[in-house]
């Protein structure tokens, strides 16, 4: 795959992102076009290394023709590249922007030279795609008589949506909010992932036949019980949204605020009026803490430099990671090493230096005699997380954002059924069928395993369609 001999001819280029100071005067996205020669060129990085480990267990949850499509774009047939990407991915212009592209990882030439640049380039296949016209609404070329309901209106079911669709089913996805994509709308920053090329899938999905209902909120509008009854199938694709909390005095009180409630507010306020109508949390002039490191943090970062805030400080409990793989870390494993990504990037050119403080362990809110916001007390910890004696600081702080991972999905949709759980919370279902222990029922992603990546949802999305397809017609075509 590829040139022969470019993995030595050529080095690693990204794609660069836009200037810092220019990205943050806005709400647009982050990246910058690339020239199609410079995917050509790193396309020809890829090696017929016999092995593809990118796509491996540790590569692409998804199984993406990786290599395929590197070579296809080397020798310029993007249009076939597309279709290579689209026999595996529903979303390719959803992953190529958010996911954290654990293909390159596993890359191999990652063992001795810096990867592909995979990321960059299934990104620019569906761009291109889009850009000439080639993707178009597919309906589907037969109709059955099945009914199936999908809560939850996120990558997985989306994709579960998109295939059961294909497979002729008369499909009805419920949404709680009042804009559809689910974590994709709502909790990742348009800067990230602009609206409208959510906005401009779902249009493709209801031109195939797929019909969407906001403000559907399954379980307390309409109990499950009801979708049980009414149809064939029914598949909770709900995510995992009970937030992981601060339990430390000083907790409860104006200024602190869990991580997607800051960024929903944002990007709503943004949708709805341009930051007009004052119902974002603003983090303008305040001197702004986020607790936990992660995609959500970081997001929750360039959320509050856009906003204007005066200072900024992230809190991660564990220990800065390497800067290149540790010994019990090797390949093809995903590298657990030092990153900037982009909101760290932003605040380094704002405020001097990177905002992450590691091996720090929060105790105590400090509040006013009023009860307002002033500040937080930490203790630094060792790689046991045990607190290291006269390490006590205080810090100011105006606003505080909690980004520290989610627990389980919300139980409410369940009241009216008997269902049973794992024990850590999730719906109960096996990753053979998704079945769930109500008859008819399947659960998949998030809501099932806990809170994974976007592309392990699409994937997980896409097989339980195969599975609600093969239990309503016995067999089944869907990939």
């Amino acid at each position: 795959m590829g040139k022969n001999t470019g993995f030595k001819e050529f080095s690693r280029a990204t794609v660069p992102y836009r200037d810092a100071a220019d990205r943050l005067l806005d709400y647009r996205e982050i990246y910058t076009v690339p020239e199609a020669s410079h995917l050509q060129t790193q396309g020809a990085r890829c090696m017929d290394c016999g092995v593809p480990f990118c796509q491996s267990d540790h590569g692409c949850p998804i199984f993406n023709l990786i290599p395929e499509w590197n070579d296809l774009v080397y020798r310029g047939d993007w249009h076939e590249a597309l279709h290579r990407l689209h026999k595996t991915n529903n979303f390719p212009e959803f992953t190529g922007r958010v996911c954290p592209a654990p293909c390159e990882g596993a890359c191999v030439l990652g063992i001795t030279d810096p990867a592909v640049t995979i990321k960059n380039i299934e990104s620019a296949i569906i761009d291109k795609g889009f850009e000439a016209g080639w993707v178009q609404a597919n309906p589907p070329s037969q109709c059955t008589d099945k009914t199936i309901a999908i809560v939850g209106s996120g990558p997985c079911g989306l994709a579960a949506a998109a295939q059961l669709n294909q497979a002729g089913h008369r499909v009805t996805v419920h949404e709680r909010s009042d804009r559809l994509g689910g974590l994709l709308m709502y909790g990742i920053p348009n800067m990230k992932l602009d609206k409208y090329l959510i906005e401009r899938r779902i249009q493709l999905l209801r031109d195939e036949g797929v019909t969407f209902l906001t403000n559907s909120d399954i379980g307390h509008s309409i109990p499950l019980l009801n979708l049980v009854r009414d149809h064939d199938a029914v598949l909770l694709a709900t995510g995992s949204t009970l937030a992981r909390d601060l339990d430390i005095e000083g907790r409860q009180g104006p200024g602190v605020h869990l991580a997607m409630d800051f960024l929903t507010a944002s990007t709503k306020s943004m949708l709805d009026s341009d930051f007009q109508d004052g119902n974002s949390i603003s983090a303008n002039d305040k001197n702004v803490i986020v607790i936990g490191g992660g995609d959500t943090g970081t997001d929750c970062i360039a959320t509050s430099l856009r906003h204007g805030c005066k200072s900024l400080v992230n809190f991660e409990i564990l220990a800065q990671p390497p800067e290149h793989r540790a010994e019990n870390n090797p390949w093809p494993l995903w590298p657990v090493i030092h990153r900037l990504d982009y909101g760290h990037t932003e605040s380094a050119h704002l405020f001097g230096k990177d905002p992450r403080v590691y091996s720090v362990l929060s105790k105590k809110i400090l509040r006013s005699d009023n009860g307002a916001l002033t500040g937080i007390v930490t203790v630094d910890v060792d790689h046991q997380f045990n607190e290291l004696p006269g390490s006590q600081r205080n810090w100011q702080a105006d606003l505080i954002l909690l980004s520290m991972g989610f627990l389980q999905p919300e139980h409410y949709l369940i009241e009216s059924v008997t269902m049973e759980l794992d024990n850590r919370g999730n719906f109960q279902a096996n990753k053979t069928d998704f079945r769930t222990s109500i008859d008819k029922v399947y659960a998949a992603a998030d809501c099932r395993r806990g809170q994974d990546l976007v592309v392990r949802a699409i994937n997980e999305g896409r097989q339980a369609a195969r599975s609600i397809d093969t239990d309503l017609m016995g067999s089944s075509q869907l990939p």
